[in-house]
């Protein structure tokens, strides 16, 4: 069997990841829906596959890291997908943030044709991933997350085991009710700052080591007060992640209500055209029910 990585999707996280496999000297295989995004990691050593089965076929270990539900399916179980390639005793690691039901569903489609799977998925943004500094939340069997390891720890210093199939995306559901309790909080915060007149940055560098700090606070409140936009993770994938999250404590029956407004609050910069910017732009909400604008240049 060949010992070659296979790399499904070179989006913001998914570049950093790969180059960084390659950087650490393992033979890739890489395959994009937007062929040109495999330009860079091609000059730089990878092959390119037809699709994801011919990238299976030579992959002893398949990762995946694509967008939605529906994404994964395609490139694993999918017309040209991983399941038509792969080789038996193969292993597929999916790092997207998809629906627990769904991994699992995947995972036992896989074991048929014993072909293992792990669901690991990731948090730490693109600086992350070019990093090589990601946290990743991983679900399935012992053995093989110790055979993984030797991948797992390129692309991330933060690996945890966290129980059986389908358990990553639940833990990776736990850090995203997180994220956008926090984003939610900063955003008041920071209105209230600027309400009260006070000077924006030393605020910020007053608060951020205390007990109030956070990597959300440190990492997107400069952003903010620049009015800087760009997306280190947006806010058409931030709905979809909680969208999933919703479903998600709707069957288990558990109360959400601040990720429930939050949802909400997304969804209405989604329709005003806003999808694309950074998830941090949630304060965009907020400025508009208030008529303040938080930031250097309001």
């Amino acid at each position: 069997m060949s010992k070659s990585i296979g790399f499904i999707g070179l989006g913001a996280m998914g570049r950093g990841m790969a180059l960084n496999l390659l950087r650490a000297g393992f033979e890739l295989c890489i395959w994009n829906r937007s062929v040109s995004k495999m330009d860079e990691l091609v000059e730089e050593g990878a092959i390119p596959a037809e699709n994801p089965a011919d990238l299976a076929h030579r992959s002893e270990i398949s990762i995946v890291c694509v967008s939605d539900t529906p994404d994964v399916e395609s490139v694993i179980l999918g017309q040209d997908g991983i399941i038509h390639g792969v080789q038996p005793g193969s292993l597929v690691i999916d790092t997207s943030t998809i629906s627990p039901k769904a991994t699992r569903r995947i995972s036992t489609r896989l074991e048929e044709g014993n072909v293992y799977m792990l669901d690991a998925p990731i948090s730490g943004g693109p600086e992350g991933a070019a990093k090589g500094t990601l946290s990743i939340m991983v679900g399935g069997d012992s053995v093989q997350v110790r055979r993984a390891m030797p991948v797992l720890e390129v692309m991330g210093d933060n690996i945890t085991h966290v129980g059986n199939s389908g358990d990553g995306q639940l833990v990776k559901l736990v850090n995203q009710i997180l994220v956008v309790g926090n984003a939610l909080t900063m955003s008041e915060a920071l209105l209230f700052a600027q309400s009260a007149g006070l000077d924006l940055h030393k605020t910020l560098d007053a608060v951020s080591s205390g007990a109030a700090g956070s990597w959300m606070l440190s990492m997107r409140g400069p952003q903010i007060l620049e009015r800087d936009w760009r997306p280190g993770f947006t806010i058409d994938l931030q709905l979809k992640d909680l969208r999933i999250a919703l479903t998600t404590a709707d069957e288990l029956g558990v109360p959400v209500q601040i990720t429930s407004i939050v949802f909400h609050y997304y969804r209405l910069l989604q329709e005003h055209g806003l999808g694309s910017e950074g998830n941090h732009a949630l304060i965009k909400a907020l400025e508009r029910l208030t008529g303040i604008v938080v930031g250097a240049h309001s």
